[in-house]
């Protein structure tokens, strides 16, 4: 079966303003990872995504505007 579902939040999606982090994480309560995807815009938001205990986040926009770096999202996504 499925186990892990990427949710995107298209009113968010491009705007930095951060993912739907709450509306991921209850779509989590049913069983499934959940990879949310859509506003990520700073390192923060990588760290509510990851203290929520969702599966993972898609970073685009902010990566392409050099918000913040591939090794800085992964040493937070680690918990370093």
């Amino acid at each position: 079966g499925i186990r892990t579902l990427v949710y995107t939040d298209v009113s968010r999606d491009g705007m930095l303003t951060g993912a739907d982090v709450a509306g991921a994480h209850a779509l989590q309560e049913s069983g499934v990872g959940v990879i949310a995807s859509g506003g990520i815009g700073v390192l923060g938001d990588l760290v509510s995504a990851r203290d929520a205990g969702l599966a993972g986040v898609i970073v685009g926009r902010a990566f392409f505007e050099n918000r913040f770096g591939i090794a800085e999202a992964v040493a937070l996504a680690a918990g370093d």
